[in-house]
């Protein structure tokens, strides 16, 4: 590196500035001379970008088939919980109709209205399903034929039943309760409203 010579103001004063030379080597001199290779360059940013987009590819599509077997997994237990409730209250049921099976009316009524003014939700679930059932068995002796109470419903004409609209309405309740299970959001005015329903058939079938 030699220096290099400006005249100065005057004839007599001269100014010494020291060359600089690329290939000297110096590292700010050489990192601007490299800046268009490597990493810095525009093929090696989009190499980059193109890598952490091939990564969140894959973690998206994993998270996607994590979420759908979670998905399916909850589906499954809400079903298996659905059914096993459907199925206490079909054995509720059955129990019931064979113990009170020839029993007096009075009293499974009164069974009913105790299950009615409760405050668990289930109760009155078993107060509707109770109920129902006294409306089979009393169409049933009535000689309504049909192997279940709605075939026996289709019988009744509303000449020989005035009630039978509250009949239809109440033992929909009771089937909503069987088939859809904890789906089915029994409010305790809907309980109410079916359990009246089902008295006011009563009175005219000469239950009550």
């Amino acid at each position: 590196m030699e220096p290099t010579i400006i005249p100065g103001p005057t004839s007599t004063t001269e100014i010494i500035v020291p060359s600089v030379s690329i290939e000297g080597g110096l590292p700010f001199v050489q990192l601007l001379s490299n800046l268009g290779t490597g990493w810095f360059s525009v093929a090696g940013i989009l190499a980059t970008l193109g890598w952490i987009w091939s990564v969140y590819t894959i973690l998206a599509y994993l998270l996607a088939i994590l979420l759908l077997v979670l998905y399916v997994y909850a589906s499954v237990r809400k079903n298996l919980y659905a059914g096993l409730q459907t199925q206490m209250l079909r054995d509720a049921e059955r129990l019931y109709d064979e113990q009170f099976r020839g029993v007096v009316h009075s009293t499974r009524l009164q069974d009913v209205l105790t299950h009615s003014t409760s405050e668990n939700p289930n109760d009155w679930k078993l107060a509707i399903i109770e109920a129902d059932i006294i409306l089979d068995d009393s169409l049933k002796q009535k000689g309504y034929p049909g192997n279940s109470l709605g075939e026996r419903l289709k019988n009744v004409s509303p000449q020989q039943l005035n009630s039978l609209q509250d009949a239809w309405e109440a033992h929909k309740v009771r089937n909503r309760i069987a088939h859809d299970g904890s789906d089915f959001i029994l409010t305790k005015r809907i309980a109410q409203d079916t359990i009246a329903r089902y008295q006011r058939v009563f009175t005219e079938l000469g239950v009550l």
